[in-house]
């Protein structure tokens, strides 16, 4: 249920632009503006709130650029700001940027990781259909392949595990997920490089990675559950957290630490 109709009032002119983007929110939450709706015209926005048209026109810059809004040009009906659905890469974009900027701890990562990733693997073994496990075993099948360069080895383990939150059907759970790789991915490959004798790394991500997707496809919800959040701690434990420890790897780290493979 909406929360009662928030009022447009207008806003103190200290930091104005922000308080418009607040003013545009709460309408957002109070249930009067969603997907597919569009925003008083300009001219109307600054009378409303009382603020400057150069204020709106920063504030609907940054919405647009956040991809929660779409400018159409033109005087006819269907001009002006409208209101979208955040795409999947706005969103990571995000994320991404976030986690970079906050530099939080690798044993944080790796743990909203495992806990993440776990939920994701149960829900893709109680819901794949056919062409999502044809999904996840594509990237599996590349990593296969022993003459692969570490970058895209690490490019279908993204793939991999994108596939598997995608195949549980909850779509914020595979943006977090896509978010999340995406912004270890530098730090990972630092750990990769740092490993002088690769294969057996590689070979042993391999079995995890096939043990993972033989659970999810015989619709095993707790050992693909439990073999990913294994997977995820014990390569951290065991792999990374050495790899990362060495004076030149942790010369090359920059932002958030190294979740696991």
């Amino acid at each position: 249920m909406a929360e009662p109709s928030a009022a447009w009032e207008p806003v103190p002119r200290s930091r104005t632009f922000e308080l418009v983007l607040a003013r545009i929110e709460d309408q957002i939450l109070a249930g009067n503006l969603s997907v597919g709706d569009r925003l008083p015209p300009e001219r109307e926005l600054v009378e409303l709130l009382g603020v400057s048209r150069a204020a709106v026109r920063e504030a609907l810059r940054i919405l647009e650029a956040q991809g929660v809004l779409r400018s159409r040009v033109g005087t006819g009906p269907d001009s002006g700001s409208v209101i979208t659905a955040m795409p999947s890469d706005g969103l990571t974009q995000l994320l991404r940027l976030h986690m970079a900027l906050a530099n939080f701890p690798l044993d944080d990562v790796v743990e909203a990781r495992a806990t993440l990733e776990r939920s994701s693997a149960r829900l893709a073994a109680g819901h794949a259909s056919q062409e999502d496990l044809a999904r996840i075993r594509e990237p599996l099948i590349r990593m296969d392949d022993e003459a692969l360069a570490r970058e895209l080895f690490n490019d279908h383990d993204t793939a991999f595990h994108v596939a598997i939150a995608e195949a549980g059907g909850n779509r914020l759970m595979a943006d977090m997920t896509v978010a999340v790789r995406n912004a270890v991915r530098r730090t990972l490959l630092t750990a990769f490089h740092r490993i002088a004798d690769w294969e057996p790394i590689a070979a042993r991500l391999r079995a995890d990675h096939h043990a993972i997707y033989d659970a999810i496809a015989a619709g095993d919800v707790e050992r693909a559950g439990d073999l990913v959040e294994q997977h995820i701690r014990s390569f951290h434990d065991d792999v990374v957290r050495k790899a990362l420890s060495m004076p030149e790897a942790r010369a090359a780290v920059t932002g958030t630490g190294a979740g696991p493979a």
